[in-house]
């Protein structure tokens, strides 16, 4: 597959990604939507590593990896805090928090 390929999969996914962060008003779906955008990320660094044949960015990509799993986690443990104080997943409950 050329890279052109892999660019215009991984430019549709981040617009999907982008566009779910946009319209989103529900924590679990903006959660999902970063998750889209940061694969779109992680399918530019693969490509590119194979398109240059270094090694590099899979390394990163690895990397990019455990980091969004660290972010979906403490992301998913806010999301369960929310909830349990407002029991509600909207994210303008969440502003209400402020203090």
């Amino acid at each position: 597959m050329p890279l052109s390929a892999y660019i215009l999969l991984s430019a549709a996914l981040f617009s999907l990604g982008v566009y779910g962060a946009l319209t989103r008003r529900n924590a679990i779906g903006l959660l999902v939507s970063v998750e889209l955008m940061a694969n779109a990320a992680n399918i530019n660094l693969v490509a590119f590593s194979r398109y240059l044949g270094a090694a590099e960015g899979q390394a990163l990509t690895l990397f990019t990896i455990a980091l969004t799993v660290a972010e979906a986690v403490v992301g998913l443990s806010l999301v369960l805090l929310l909830y349990r104080s407002r029991k509600s997943l909207q994210v303008e409950d969440a502003a209400e928090m402020k203090g």
